[in-house]
């Protein structure tokens, strides 16, 4: 195992565990809010169920207890899916037209009961499917009544939605009225996050499916659906686009020497008796590779193939390490191209044949990546790094049993390489045998005294059984072995914070791990992502969105990056309701408490 490989599950567990607790981190986030800002009150007596005169009244309940049904204009989220034939009507008498002159003549009482009959009737064309009639009587009910009423203009929004073509514009406009009239009327936050979806807002419709999902007390599902789905569609199109314009760069230095470090040292290849300028350059570029300066490598590699390499053992060389900078700055097609020109000067050179494989498994080929390994077995039977890195395509395949027989064949022809000891660990323990796995970590640990990975992955899955006590010892010798290390690996600093963080929910604990892990590693992605939870877990949104923003720029790939601006985006929505709703400090408070 890699710490790259290691680092990120680190950051998927803290990940994990807030998922698991989501509804209780969002209510303890959204009343820590309202906290700091020292504003606390217990809402009022809630207004956003249904009204008398709703055209929808009634089916919140209904839907909280049934399942899915096919929409209709009793629905909230949308238009019409289906023809129906219209009830006949009874026949009503006609409402007179007001003009404003007589409007101004008559009482408030006259107004309310006009208004009254005339919303009766947009109710009754709505239900007849008459959208245009409706929106007519509900705009004369507007016009007439004394007070405004909120549910004429959710009523009127109701009926653009079901036009052909919706009008979202005005399904917007007109629930921005009824909202101002009433914050808390929930048809009227659902119609407006829809329609602002439809129209592409997202940012906007997720602060409004957020703000009925709170207020519904998450006890409707197709609120915190739509969330989810508005949340997935916003940070998915927002990592598209930075994804496409951002300037590919190396990872941090600890993933980096994380990468190269999964293989084990080879010789560099000797130059010829009269070696060229781009020869000399190759050669410099191979010695800041051993001496872990990887910008500096990947700049003399450069040019060193612009320069012109003389022999085919040297270009192939020169493509193979091109090519590994390239599929760690995630520039999977260049990097491919490289190793493939690579294996053309040199079908020998089994590095090469290992490194494409992964890049067959980034495109979704394991069968590709499979032969590939064949390929290099056929060259070399006997080099360990391609049963090592065969194991674990395996291990992500969750083929668990395989991947441990890989990692036993590595360790056979070549037994001082930490990593398939500590992986073969691993494996045992994912496939159920206890007793194997901790017999091997412990054979691990007293043929590597001096090295801080077998005390960390152990550790690691100590705290994976929840021995707490233990895990953490082993994390701090981790940590004592590395500090005398320059630059020091931090995860193991990282884990020890996420131990105190489950075991005591000591979170200030924890922050404090991660702090100290960012002075050493500011691009230890690891401790970036765990020190944006833990922040968002104490209330410390400015902190946690700094954090987010800046795991978005260390984010590796698309996937990365779509889940740090998920959490982003949650957490500024969740900011957002708070502003507007601080009076839900102490109901959600108790909520959070419930769950």
């Amino acid at each position: 195992m890699s710490s790259s490989t290691s680092s990120q599950g680190v950051a998927d567990r803290v990940q994990n565990f807030v998922s698991e607790h989501k509804h209780a981190v969002l209510l303890g986030t959204a009343a820590a809010l309202v906290a700091i800002g020292g504003a606390a009150y217990y809402a009022s007596s809630s207004s956003s169920g249904a009204r008398a005169g709703d055209v929808e009244k009634g089916e919140g309940k209904k839907d909280k207890k049934k399942g899915k049904k096919r929409k209709t204009v009793k629905d909230d989220d949308g238009p019409l899916l289906e023809e129906r034939k219209p009830k006949a009507a009874a026949v009503e008498e006609e409402e007179p037209i007001y003009t404003d002159e007589d409007i101004a003549r008559m009482s408030e009482e006259v107004r309310s009961k006009a208004a009254a009959s005339l919303k009766a009737k947009g109710n009754s064309a709505y239900q007849q499917r008459k959208f245009a009639t409706a929106i007519d009587y509900y705009t004369r009910a507007i016009a007439v009544t004394p007070k405004p009423e909120p549910v004429f203009y959710s009523n009127r929004a109701a009926c653009y939605v079901n036009l052909n073509p919706p009008q979202h514009d005005k399904v917007i406009e007109d629930c921005d009225k009824a909202l101002a009239l009433d914050k808390n009327y929930l048809k009227a936050l659902n119609r407006r996050a829809t329609a602002l979806e439809a129209l592409d807002k997202l940012e906007e419709a997720l602060r409004d499916f957020t703000a009925a999902a709170i207020l519904d007390k998450f006890q409707n599902m197709a609120a915190a659906e739509s969330v989810e789905r508005v949340l997935k569609k916003l940070a998915t199109a927002k990592a598209q686009q930075i994804y496409s314009s951002r300037e590919k760069r190396l990872p941090s230095h600890m993933f980096t020497s994380a990468y190269f470090g999964a293989f084990r040292p080879r010789a560099p290849p000797a130059l010829p008796e009269n070696p060229t300028t781009g020869d000399e350059t190759l050669r410099m570029a191979l010695e800041a590779l051993q001496a872990s300066d990887y910008a500096h490598a990947y700049t003399l590699v450069n040019e060193a193939i612009q320069q012109g390499i003389s022999w085919d053992a040297g270009n192939a060389e020169a493509l193979n390490l091109r090519g590994t900078f390239k599929f760690l700055m995630t520039e999977i097609d260049g990097a491919k191209e490289d190793f493939l020109k690579s294996l053309e000067l040199d079908p020998t050179l089994t590095q090469t044949w290992v490194k494409i494989a992964s890049v067959y498994m980034e495109q979704g080929d394991p069968k590709k990546a499979f032969e590939c390994f064949e390929e290099a077995i056929k060259h070399n039977p006997n080099d360990p790094d391609i049963y090592y890195h065969r194991g674990q395509v395996l291990f992500i395949m969750n083929e668990f049993g395989e991947a441990a027989e890989n990692y036993t064949k590595s360790t056979e022809l070549d037994e001082n390489f930490v990593f398939s000891h500590i992986q073969l660990a691993v494996a045992q323990y994912k496939s159920g045998n206890l007793a194997n796995s901790m017999a091997t970590f412990r054979r691990t640990l007293k043929a590597f005294p001096d090295r801080s990975e077998p005390q960390n992955y152990y550790g690691e899955l100590l705290l994976d059984q929840q021995r707490y006590p233990d895990a953490i010892e082993k994390f701090e010798r981790a940590i004592e072995i590395e500090s005398k290390k320059q630059p020091m690996n931090v995860l193991p600093m990282v884990n020890k914070g996420l131990a105190l963080f489950q075991w005591k929910q000591d979170v200030e604990a924890a922050e404090k791990c991660c702090q100290e892990a960012l002075e050493i590693d500011p691009d230890c992605e690891a401790a970036v992502a765990t020190l944006a939870q833990l922040s968002l877990q104490q209330g410390k949104i400015d902190i946690a969105l700094k954090m987010f923003d800046r795991q978005s720029q260390l984010a590796r790939s698309e996937p990365e990056l779509i889940s740090a601006l998920t959490y982003q985006y949650a957490t500024e929505a969740q900011v957002e309701f708070m502003k507007t709703y601080p009076e839900m400090a102490a109901q959600l408070g108790q909520m959070a408490r419930m769950m």
